[in-house]
């Protein structure tokens, strides 16, 4: 589990395709002297994935299939740039909101209007999520929590602080870029419970599929 609250912007070292999956080794620093070990879950891009191995220099993490159809990490190349988060601690504080690192799908940077030192971004927004994004709600884009500022009917905005643009890799993107969108896992649970209730009510008005 982790907070959307980016604690170093790593480098891709390289990456290897093994069979179906690869291999992610990604160059990184830590602000402070608790490396991540084996076993370690890490959000690399808002994607959590299992720490191989650790160095003072970075670490390895295998990448399943399910995480190479599902995400944008297999286009990852050697020096690209990503968002980590090491996993929330019991007795962290939580500065964003939870964040699982499940990736619901992958969403694209309609239009990006600076103003000032910030920006306003304006996103895609598919039918399958647009029941889980609500004005004022959470969002995770590539791992970084932030607050959904406006939002329409197959789109939603998001405003941009400086410090965000800077201590993420987001101060490079460009309009047409895609991130990774994972909704509020609350969002996730209410949903589903609705769609049963319905489901419930309609089969209770029009009657189960059993004979006379």
């Amino acid at each position: 589990m982790f907070t959307g609250l980016i604690e170093t912007v790593g480098a891709i070292g390289r990456l290897d395709r093994r069979g179906a999956g690869a291999t992610l080794r990604a160059e990184s620093t830590w602000p402070d002297s608790g490396l991540p070990a084996s076993g370690d879950s890490i959000a690399v891009d808002g994607v959590c994935l299992t720490v191989v191995e650790s160095t003072d220099s970075g670490f390895t993490a295998d990448l399943s299939p399910e995480t190479i159809d599902r995400t944008l990490l297999s286009e990852l190349r050697t020096g690209s740039r990503v968002n980590l988060e090491r996993a929330l601690r019991l007795g962290d504080r939580v500065g964003g909101h939870i964040v699982q690192g499940h990736v619901d799908t992958v969403i694209q940077v309609v239009s990006i209007r600076p103003e000032g030192g910030f920006q306003r971004w304006r996103l895609s927004l598919p039918a399958r999520q647009a029941r889980q994004v609500a004005l004022k709600g959470s969002v995770a884009l590539n791992g970084v929590s932030l607050t959904v500022a406006d939002l329409g009917p197959d789109w939603f905005e998001v405003a941009l602080i400086p410090a965000t643009l800077e201590t993420t890799t987001f101060g490079r993107l460009q309009s047409g870029a895609r991130l990774h969108l994972e909704t509020d896992v609350l969002a996730k649970y209410v949903t589903q419970s609705l769609e049963g209730a319905r489901g419930s009510a309609l089969e209770e008005l029009f009657g189960g599929g059993g004979g006379a």
